[in-house]
C-alpha cells in the first residue's frame, strides 16, 4: 500500500460543505472535514441524493471524489442523477457488486465461507481504487451490504474501525450510508462515526409524504439540534432549518400601520404597531380576510411591501373579491409591492411554510405578513399539539424583525355564545380584533370590537362593520344596544344607530 499524498488545500479546510444551504447552516458550515460521518435513514428518505450532492459540491471545488456502491450499479446511479438534471462528470464510481458468474453453481465457495472471500476481495478492490484516485471525499453505499459481507457483528465493527483508521491520515471526508434494514439495529457505527445525521420519512393519512432530519451528533462543533423539515425535488434536497427566534436581533423599527378607515383606526388607537401580531377572529362570513386586505392595501399605498399566505381561497378569488371592495391588490402585485402565495396544506410541511415567510421578510423586505388562516395552518401540522409552540416562535421572530403580522382565525359556529376556535391563539397575539354576527331589524349584521391591544390605548366600544359595494364601512359605537356579542342584542335607544344600506 503506497503512502498518502501530501495534504491538499481541502485538507486544511475545517468543513466539507454539502452544497445544500439549509443543511450547511444546520451543521455550522458543513460536515467536519477529514472525518467519518454516518447518514442513516429508511429506503426512500434521500440518502443517495444527499450523497451525490455532497460529491458534486466536491467536484465544484475541484476535489477528487469517489462513490463506492455495494448495492446499486453505475447505471442506476446515473439514472438518479439524470432525474435531478445532474452530470456525474468528475465523480468516480466504483462498483462492488457480485458478478454474473457468481450465480453459477460451479463458482460457489465450498471450503471457505463466502463472507471470508468476498469481504477480502471487496476491501482490496476499494483500497486499490482509493490509492489510484486519492479522493478528498468518498461515499460508501451502503453499510447493509458491508454488514452482510462481514458475517458477524464483531467483524463488521472491526471493518468500520479499520476504514476509519485508514482514512484518518489521508485528508479525506468519508460518508457512510445506512438504510436501516438490519433486523436488529445496533448503535456501533454511531459510536465510531464523528458525526451522525438521521433522515426520517413520515406517511400521513392524507397528503404527500413528509421528511425531516436530525443531527444526532457532530463532535467538536456546534450545530442546530432538533428536527428540520426537508423535501426532495428535481434538483436535490431542500432543507429548512428549524426557526430559532433568539438568533435574530431585535429590530428598533416601530410605528403604527393605519387601516385607512377613520373609525377603525380610532378603535385601534391609531392603527396596529409594527413588530406586533394582530389576530382577526370571528365566524365565517364576517369579513376577516377583507379587513386584512384593507391593511395590506393601505400599507402598499404607502410603499410598504406585504406578503399574504392564503390557505382557504384561491388567488383569483382573493383579487376579485378585494376589487369589489375598492381594494386594488392586483395593482400592488403588478408593482411588486404585494406577494401572494397560495398554500396547499396537504403538500407543504410546517418547516417549508416558515421558510417561505422568512424568505419574504429577509430577502424581499416584507413589512406586513398575513396568514389566512390559522385553520389552514393547523391542517398543515402533522401533530396539533406543536402548533402553539411553533407559532409562538414564528411570531417572536417576526416581531424581532419589525414586521406587522395579521393572523386570521375562523371560529366554529356562526352566531350565539357557543362558538369556539380550533386552537386558542388569543394569548399569543399582541392585539385581537373580534368580528361577530348579530341580529337586528330582521337582518344578519356584523359588529367589530378590540378585545386587547398590548402596549397601546384602544377603544373598548363595539361598532357596526359592513362590507358594502365599493368599500368597507365601520359605524359609530353601538351604545344603545345591549348583548351584541351574544348575537341577539336588545335595543334600548330611540335613535337609529345602525348603518343604512347604500342604494346601488
Amino acid at each position: 500500500m503506497s503512502e498518502a499524498s501530501p495534504p491538499s488545500e481541502s485538507c486544511r479546510t475545517p468543513f466539507a460543505a454539502t452544497g445544500i444551504n439549509g443543511l450547511d447552516r444546520i451543521l455550522g458550515g458543513g460536515f467536519t472535514a477529514n472525518s467519518l460521518h454516518l447518514i442513516e435513514g429508511v429506503p426512500g428518505s434521500g440518502k443517495t441524493t444527499l450523497a451525490l450532492q455532497f460529491l458534486l459540491e466536491g467536484v465544484r471545488r475541484v476535489e477528487p471524489v469517489l462513490y463506492v456502491t455495494l448495492s446499486e450499479s453505475d447505471k442506476e446511479l446515473r439514472t438518479v442523477a439524470a432525474s435531478h438534471v445532474w452530470s456525474l462528470e468528475g465523480v468516480y464510481i466504483h462498483e462492488v457488486v457480485p458478478l454474473e458468474q457468481s450465480l453459477n453453481p460451479e463458482e460457489q465457495y465450498t471450503i471457505f465461507h463466502p463472507s471470508e472471500v468476498e469481504l477480502t476481495q471487496a476491501t482490496k478492490s476499494i483500497l486499490a481504487e482509493v490509492e489510484r484516485i486519492n479522493p478528498a471525499r468518498i461515499v460508501f453505499d451502503s453499510l447493509s451490504e458491508l454488514r452482510l459481507l462481514a458475517g458477524s457483528a464483531l467483524r463488521y465493527r472491526r471493518q468500520i474501525l479499520a476504514l476509519k483508521q485508514y482514512f484518518a491520515g489521508r485528508c479525506c471526508t468519508v460518508m457512510l450510508l445506512d438504510d436501516l434494514t438490519a433486523v436488529e439495529r445496533d448503535l456501533q457505527v454511531q459510536s465510531i462515526a464523528h458525526g451522525v445525521v438521521s433522515l426520517e420519512q413520515m406517511n400521513p393519512e392524507y397528503g404527500a409524504d413528509r421528511r425531516r432530519l436530525r443531527v444526532i451528533k457532530s463532535r467538536g462543533t456546534s450545530f442546530q439540534g432538533g428536527y428540520h423539515d426537508y423535501t426532495i425535488r428535481r434538483g436535490g434536497l431542500d432543507v429548512f432549518p428549524r426557526l430559532i427566534a433568539a438568533e435574530h436581533r431585535l429590530s428598533t423599527s416601530r410605528g403604527k400601520l393605519a387601516s385607512g378607515i377613520i373609525e377603525l383606526d380610532l378603535l385601534l388607537g391609531g392603527g396596529i404597531e409594527r413588530g406586533t401580531s394582530t389576530l382577526i377572529a370571528g365566524p365565517p362570513g364576517t369579513g376577516k380576510s377583507s379587513l386584512a386586505a384593507q391593511f395590506v392595501d393601505t400599507a402598499a399605498a404607502h410603499g410598504l411591501l406585504s406578503a399574504m399566505f392564503i390557505f382557504d381561497e384561491s388567488l383569483s378569488t382573493l383579487l376579485s373579491r378585494s376589487e369589489g371592495l375598492g381594494l386594488h391588490l392586483q395593482k400592488h402585485v403588478d408593482a411588486g409591492r404585494l406577494m401572494v402565495r397560495q398554500v396547499d396544506p396537504a403538500e407543504l410541511s410546517p418547516g417549508e411554510f416558515i421558510y417561505f415567510i422568512r424568505q419574504a421578510v429577509e430577502e424581499h423586505g416584507a413589512s406586513v405578513v398575513v396568514i389566512d388562516s390559522l385553520n389552514g395552518y393547523l391542517n398543515a401540522m402533522p401533530e396539533e399539539r406543536f402548533l402553539t409552540i411553533q407559532l409562538h416562535e414564528l411570531l417572536t421572530y417576526l416581531g424581532r424583525r419589525g414586521v406587522a403580522t395579521l393572523l386570521i382565525g375562523a371560529y366554529q359556529g356562526l352566531i350565539g355564545t357557543q362558538m369556539s376556535a380550533p386552537v386558542d391563539t388569543t394569548y399569543l397575539a399582541d392585539a385581537v380584533i373580534l368580528l361577530r354576527h348579530f341580529e337586528a331589524r330582521g337582518e344578519v349584521r356584523q359588529a367589530i370590537s378590540i378585545l386587547k391591544k398590548r402596549g397601546g390605548e384602544h377603544e373598548r366600544t363595539i361598532r357596526e362593520f359592513r362590507l358594502e359595494r365599493g368599500q368597507i364601512r365601520v359605524g359609530d359605537p353601538l351604545r344603545d344596544f345591549h348583548g351584541v356579542l351574544t348575537g341577539v342584542p336588545t335595543y334600548n335607544g330611540e335613535a337609529e344607530p345602525l348603518l343604512e344600506t347604500k342604494k346601488p
